[in-house]
């Protein structure tokens, strides 16, 4: 695949990631309540999340899930479910759980990912992104590395975004208002999972 195609590609895809919403949201609420080690896990487990979506939609599974299928309908709801869940736990946590040293690296990777692959907007993302620039019978090596590029970018610029909260004072302030950082992640997501809801009917 020509240089010039992926530099194109890699634009849209970091335009992409640094757009706000419910990964940036989790990234950043992960980062208050542990430290730079959870918020880069998080950030690297959207990456991962972000690297199989984009590998499905260049293999052209986006397509089959696109037209309403069982598999897609599928992910709607469980993305919304997803939703629900950390809105939930963050309504409910009372800041308490902030660390004052890195912690839970396994759980921000695992809310990374799930944020990240449990989100049909991602895949709709892709689909209208790669529609440009993808041709039928494109190479199995061309797909891994249009899927890596998307991966390494998404994992790259929320890792950046946790590791420069993490070196700031603005962590301190941030971890000060624990409690309403929780309440306002955890109406956001509840609402995205309320917009996804509606939609998919």
């Amino acid at each position: 695949m020509e240089s010039a195609v992926l530099a194109q590609i890699g634009v849209v895809c970091v335009l992409g990631a640094m757009s706000p919403g419910p990964s940036l949201a989790v990234v950043l609420r992960n980062t208050v309540a542990g430290g730079r080690l959870r918020g880069v896990m998080t950030g690297l487990g959207h990456g991962v999340g972000f690297f199989f979506y984009a590998l499905l939609a260049v293999s052209g599974l986006a397509a089959v899930m696109a037209t309403g299928d069982t598999v897609f309908w599928a992910l709607q709801w469980g993305g919304a479910a997803v939703l629900v869940w950390l809105g939930w736990q963050f309504l409910l946590s009372d800041g308490g759980e902030v660390a004052d040293h890195d912690s839970g690296g396994r759980e921000g990777f695992v809310a990374g990912f799930l944020v990240a692959f449990l989100n049909p907007k991602i895949l709709a993302f892709f689909v209208a992104v790669f529609s440009q620039f993808i041709e039928p019978g494109l190479a199995l090596n061309d797909r891994l590395l249009i899927a890596l590029l998307a991966g390494v970018i998404d994992a790259s610029w929320y890792m950046f975004v946790a590791t420069v909260i993490a070196g700031t004072p603005l962590l301190d302030t941030l971890r000060r208002h624990a409690w309403a950082i929780d309440r306002a992640v955890g109406s956001l997501l509840l609402l995205l999972a309320v917009a996804l809801l509606l939609r998919a009917f």
